[in-house]
């Protein structure tokens, strides 16, 4: 059969598109070289969060004194922990399995590549050599973990996220070299279960992505829970000496740690889809590049996730592959980039949605900030974790909401009400006018509201 879109790729922007294009009754192939869910489900979002929520309750319990609660011969079994992740996993994973079965999507095992717009080679994992033709080619291939030689990968005690997600027992020290995203989520991990973590990042902070003063707080709250932190410097070398594994810095100096975590970015897979052979024009880093309706410069041939010049997040890919078969089928959608919410599952969680407040001034708007702290929210000092503070980010002139940042308990699920917020334009006024449920965490989005007309009641 000639199927009207086939998929490359089962991660959370491949699944989505096929489960989305068989609701609207297109015929639809996925074929997957791995596992279903990629790396989201597999090595990255899902992984990390289950065991980032073992962490969370040790925390709580090493906590519970100032409850009046004592707990006596508390002790971590990590390979339990490990396995409590491993089984959530497959749980999702079969449940993505169960809905491709109930939408009457195709599923194929094996390696892709191009031979032509309409046709695709996939090699199994038995050996045999199969076609599938179809109307439509949707790429969703994603990242990988990046590499560079001088860091000395070995997949044993120097690794990428993949394989510390599969350790099941917790290192004595850890070094982690990059202090982005996932290299603070493994440090807040690590260093609640006791290992010794230093980061060294290469920029002036880390999450040097994020609004100024909430990656300036997460760096002091880091270093107070005992993460040694150094910015402004590169590792020049990493060998292994004395059962040790041993980094050089640009200053000479050596850092020791059993094991060394590198976490400096990803790289995208476009390696081997033969995308020279039907012409896919790539950017400078092999990115595929797509326009606002994911259509690749080859007619037929479209895009979406890590692997494309937009955003690279879970959430997005999900979203671009939604957008990209109504397009498809007859619908054009496009996603709304300027109301993507990113979220970072440190201890406390970070959060954010649009503008900082210097990004909006680069763009020539005149902005009004304001900003509640969690120290003055009554949930929050209820639950005992007051750390952190919301801050909005809004026109002058216009009274609309341009970006909302969080760093503090839930803000995960916070700054859902920000999303809204910046993708609807809502104005200040009106969400400082929205009554909220006392006492909860979300009355301190209200308060920043106010606080951006100087009117907070309760700082």
């Amino acid at each position: 059969m000639v199927y009207k879109i086939a998929v490359i790729g089962g991660g959370p922007g491949g699944y989505v598109a096929a489960i989305r294009a068989a609701q609207l009754g297109a015929s639809v192939i996925v074929i997957e070289r791995d596992s279903l869910g990629g790396t989201c489900l597999n090595r990255g979002c899902i992984p990390t969060k289950a065991l980032l929520a073992g962490a969370s309750i040790l925390k709580n319990l090493k906590g519970a004194e100032q409850f009046g609660i004592s707990v006596e011969g508390l002790k971590v079994d990590y390979a339990r922990l490990a396995a409590r992740k491993d089984a959530v996993v497959k749980q999702l994973a079969q449940g993505i399995a169960f809905l491709f079965k109930k939408n009457k999507v195709d599923f194929l095992k094996g390696e892709a590549k191009l031979k032509s717009a309409r046709l695709i080679e996939v090699a199994t994992p038995e050996g045999e050599c199969r076609e599938v033709e179809a109307e439509n080619i949707i790429l969703a291939t994603g990242s990988e973990p990046a590499l560079i030689k001088s860091l000395g990968y070995n997949g044993r005690t120097v690794v990428t996220s993949t394989e510390a997600l599969a350790w099941t027992s917790v290192p004595q020290s850890l070094l982690i070299i990059g202090g982005g995203v996932i290299g603070c989520e493994f440090a807040t991990l690590f260093n609640i279960l006791g290992s010794r973590v230093t980061i060294v990042e290469a920029m002036p902070t880390i999450l040097p992505m994020l609004d100024g003063e909430i990656s300036r707080r997460m760096q002091a709250v880091l270093k107070k829970a005992g993460v040694e932190i150094k910015t402004k410097i590169q590792i020049t070398g990493v060998r292994e000496a004395g059962g040790e594994v041993v980094a050089t810095l640009e200053s000479g100096e050596e850092l020791k740690a059993e094991k060394v975590l590198i976490s400096i970015g990803r790289r995208l897979n476009t390696e081997g889809l033969g995308l020279d052979k039907v012409g896919v024009a790539l950017g400078n880093r092999g990115e595929i590049l797509v326009d606002e309706y994911h259509r690749t410069n080859v007619a037929g041939i479209y895009a979406v996730g890590d692997v494309t010049n937009k955003a690279q997040l879970a959430h997005v890919a999900s979203a671009q592959g939604i957008a990209c078969v109504q397009t498809i089928l007859g619908r054009p959608t496009r996603v709304n980039y300027d109301a993507v919410p990113s979220c970072i599952f440190t201890q406390p969680e970070i959060a954010s949605v649009g503008l900082t407040k210097e990004a909006a001034e680069e763009r020539g708007l005149n902005v009004k900030v304001g900003k509640f702290p969690f120290m003055a929210s009554g949930k929050a000092l209820t639950i005992g974790e007051a750390e952190g503070f919301v801050k909005i980010v809004a026109e002058a002139g216009t009274d609309k909401i341009l970006g909302v940042h969080i760093i503090g308990p839930h803000a995960t699920e916070l700054i859902a009400e920000g999303v809204l917020a910046v993708s609807q334009q809502i104005k200040v006024s009106d969400l400082a006018a929205t009554i909220h449920a006392h006492p909860t965490l979300a009355e301190a989005m209200m308060e920043a509201a106010e606080a951006v007309h100087g009117v907070s009641v309760h700082s």
